[in-house]
């Protein structure tokens, strides 16, 4: 299938529009509220994240089911899991967590996710996921048993970032991890932008205008913000 929502990322960066994501975890959804929670997010929201670190069994599917009758807003899953995977979204994106040495996030889920996708007409986006140190211990971690890349070293976290493009990622995605006390630095942004050719996505921490707009200052092609909506 054509990835016809990554070109429409790929179009809205070369026309310089830079794109918000906002993250949502069906754990601390309430999926009947979908219609107000729309509400209030940013006019300039260009994409849903559906996804979580500890998401039950069947929720992720119920949340993209409601989004699904109340937005045309493109809903990506950002899934924590394997079995978070639903056939409902219009995309995915296919993590791969470069950041850590635990096999089961470098292949063993991609894997075991296989039998679903060939199901479905999901668009698959291999995508090279970096963890970074936000200042707190995040469910990222705990979940895969890694520890985040510190913020002081950025050359680890360019070389990762351009290892990802090397392999064959469509996207970097910079994440100092949900609750994060303070985001990914506007350094470390500006250097994994200007050594990759690929987009780079930001989020974790992220929670004002002003953080966001740094984010995107640095180089930012989208931002993710969660925590601040929910």
């Amino acid at each position: 299938m054509e990835d016809t929502f990554y070109k429409t990322l790929l179009n809205n960066i070369s026309a310089k529009k830079k794109q918000l994501a906002i993250l949502i975890d069906p754990e601390k959804f309430t999926n009947a509220e979908a219609a107000v929670f729309l509400k209030k997010i940013p006019n300039e929201t260009t994409h849903l994240f559906v996804g979580g670190s500890t998401v039950k069994n069947g929720r992720t599917n119920e949340t993209v089911q409601v989004l699904k009758a109340e937005t045309n807003l493109p809903i990506f899953l950002f899934p924590g899991d394997y079995s978070h995977i639903t056939p409902l979204a219009d995309a995915l994106l296919f993590l791969t967590l470069l950041s850590g040495r635990n096999a089961e996030y470098l292949v063993g889920q991609q894997i075991k996710a296989i039998s679903k996708l060939k199901q479905t007409a999901l668009q698959i986006i291999s995508t090279g996921y970096i963890l970074i140190d936000g200042g707190n211990n995040s469910a990222v971690s705990k979940v895969t048993k890694t520890e985040p890349l510190s913020q002081q070293n950025i050359e680890e976290i360019v070389h990762t970032a351009l290892a990802g493009q090397y392999m064959g990622a469509k996207l970097i995605y910079l994440e100092a991890g949900s609750g994060a006390k303070f985001p990914v630095n506007g350094a470390i942004i500006s250097r994994v932008k200007s050594t990759i050719s690929i987009p780079v996505i930001v989020g974790g921490g992220i929670k004002t205008e002003a953080q966001k707009q740094a984010a995107y200052r640095a180089g930012a092609d989208m931002v993710v913000m969660g925590t601040a909506f929910e």
